[in-house]
């Protein structure tokens, strides 16, 4: 995992996932990049280490930004998106909300979904 911060100016998407700790930074990653996937993760969570290699790859092989919460840390930002189970990614398009996945997916129909919005 890394604990860089979002890039303030830039566009372009990391090649690692972001690590955001506050929905300013969330807001800020969404509002600044097209297409934003968010990983609501926790460390004592089977499945979300199950899906971590996953997510670091889609940072680092489509055009999409990667960010990662962990819901233990960041419980008031896991509960405006409404989770409810770890791991949920939640896809954002141009500004807007357009999907949300619980639990483990095949990496196929993870990139397959991110690359119908990049």
């Amino acid at each position: 995992m890394t604990t860089d911060t979002a890039p303030n100016s830039e566009t372009e998407s990391p090649s690692q996932p972001v690590a955001v700790e506050s929905a300013t930074e969330l807001d800020d990653l969404v509002a600044s990049h097209g297409v934003v996937l968010v990983d609501f993760y926790a460390d004592w969570c089977g499945p979300c280490k199950m899906l971590e290699p996953v997510v670091e790859r889609l940072a680092e092989e489509t055009g999409a930004t990667v960010a990662k919460v962990d819901v233990d840390v960041n419980q008031q930002l896991a509960s405006t998106y409404g989770v409810r189970g770890v791991p949920t990614l939640v896809l954002f398009a141009d500004g807007a909300q357009v999907e949300e996945v619980v639990g483990v997916q095949p990496e196929g129909q993870l990139r397959s979904l991110v690359e119908s919005y990049t």
